[in-house]
């Protein structure tokens, strides 16, 4: 344990919550997995079963494991388990008022020296931290799906947080075998999503222009620039395939990729008609008769394949 942190409080028992909560347990902490509705728990329950099947199918988790995970969660319903956190991740509903309500609450009943994170994924955590009480014990932790399997943890701070605090999250993330990363600067979607929404617009951008179809640009990043960005980052290709070439194809390039500023048609339509995608069952591909479930499944034996890999590289 790092900093005497032990007791692990998790608001929001939702999939990114139960997998954190599996991640800590895993690792001999504490864990309570807060929500305010018991159903949302029993399928937690559920979820951190299934996740800790595929985990040990692939080798990634002994019946040892399994063992302590199960002992060191506790599903509560009740507020007063804050009232012993060493350390609370915040991973409710995107909604700045909901967040201002938690945390005006919460913030109160923790002892004072509890360090508090959200695992917001783009709102401003200056905003958020206005509804806490001492925001300077109080930053963002922004987790990937699914955090039990994807190691990156972003780091960022509010105007109030103190450095120190900063500082305790990256060695606790570190203690659980993650790879923090920390924002000198807090900017709209963190670096993640900033990334993750650039290609997405040149992709629509480019399937909109009638250039590729977009079963043909996912095969682009699943077996030509995933592969390398599992290895390698954009900094580190540039230097390897030698900065004369990239700065002579900046410089025609940057002045043809999309910088629109508002949604693609493409995303539009399908967000009004209500298909979100692996949720609804259908999005830009069809996930009807199971095939969700699948997918999903697929993913996650795939992410534990290349997560292995990185492990072993260290």
């Amino acid at each position: 344990m790092v900093h005497n942190i032990s007791n692990i409080v998790i608001a929001g028992a939702g999939i990114m919550g139960s997998s954190i909560a599996q991640l800590f347990a895993g690792h001999g902490y504490r864990v309570v997995l807060y929500d305010i509705n018991d159903e949302v728990l029993e399928k937690s329950r559920k979820l951190i079963l299934i996740n800790q099947e595929a985990l040990a199918q692939s080798g990634g988790l002994s019946g040892k494991n399994r063992e302590s995970i199960r002992d060191n969660i506790t599903f509560s319903c009740k507020k007063e388990s804050f009232e012993r956190a060493d350390f609370v991740i915040e991973a409710i509903i995107e909604k700045m008022e909901i967040k201002h309500s938690f945390w005006s609450e919460i913030s109160a009943l923790v002892p004072e020296k509890a360090i508090l994170t959200s695992n917001t994924s783009g709102l401003s955590l200056t905003e958020i931290a206005k509804a806490v009480r001492k925001p300077e014990r109080f930053c963002g932790m922004h987790w990937l799906n699914p955090p039990h399997i994807c190691p990156l943890v972003e780091i960022i701070n509010g105007d109030k947080t103190a450095p120190e605090t900063a500082d305790i999250v990256y060695d606790l993330a570190c203690d659980i075998h993650r790879y923090p990363v920390r924002l000198k600067a807090e900017v709209p979607g963190f670096l993640v999503n900033r990334f993750q929404f650039a290609v997405l617009r040149e992709a629509m951008s480019l399937v909109e222009a009638g250039v590729a179809q977009k079963e043909d640009i996912d095969k682009v990043f699943k077996y030509g620039l995933g592969l390398r960005y599992a290895c390698l980052g954009p900094f580190e290709i540039a230097d390897l395939g030698g900065l004369d070439t990239f700065y002579n194809i900046a410089s025609y390039l940057f002045a043809d990729i999309s910088d629109k500023k508002d949604v693609h048609e493409m995303l539009e339509q399908l967000y009004r008609k209500g298909d979100f995608g692996v949720k609804t069952g259908k999005g830009f591909y069809d996930y009807s008769g199971g095939r969700d479930r699948e997918v999903i499944e697929k993913r996650d034996k795939d992410f534990m394949k290349v997560a292995k890999c990185l492990y072993e590289e260290e």
